[in-house]
């Protein structure tokens, strides 16, 4: 999947460093992804629009609103991303199953174990993905800046 490039809207500095708003176009970039044979991210970008993102600054990158930018996400980030939000659930599921028919209760108790299961799993996805340190690790980056307002 490519960089995602925007129009920076507003740059802030706090404590944790430089962070920009970048107004990006919507629309799948990825052939793949929109063709429906990629990673998925083009079922999310099919409205065309703009959308606007809060993304950390590199430090040697100077930005003002108005430039365009290159934001990523680094894949590695996504791959977690992914493993929080659909393993821990299907992980609960199917643990909660097997345990049930392992002890033999049947078909009823293995389905009651596997909905348990799975209400278990979202509730310690949302319980991860609420914390400071992983909503960081999912924040995209300003990498690149492509052209800069002039003064």
């Amino acid at each position: 999947m490519q960089n995602r490039e925007g129009h920076i809207v507003s740059v802030s500095t706090d404590e944790s460093g430089t962070r920009a708003t970048v107004e990006v176009d919507s629309a799948v970039v990825c052939e793949r992804c929109e063709s429906g044979k990629g990673c998925g991210a083009g079922l999310l970008g099919r409205e065309p629009g703009d959308r606007r993102v809060e993304a950390l600054v590199a430090e040697n990158l100077d930005v003002r609103s108005g430039d365009l930018v290159s934001i990523v996400l680094a894949p590695r980030s996504i791959l977690r991303a992914a493993v929080i939000v659909y393993g821990y659930p299907l992980f609960g599921a199917v643990s909660a199953a097997v345990i049930v028919f392992t002890l033999g209760l049947g078909d009823a108790y293995g389905a009651i174990a596997a909905l348990t299961g799975l209400v278990t799993g979202v509730l310690l996805a949302r319980s991860k993905l609420r914390n400071t340190q992983c909503l960081r690790d999912f924040t995209p980056t300003v990498v690149e800046l492509s052209s800069s307002v002039p003064d």
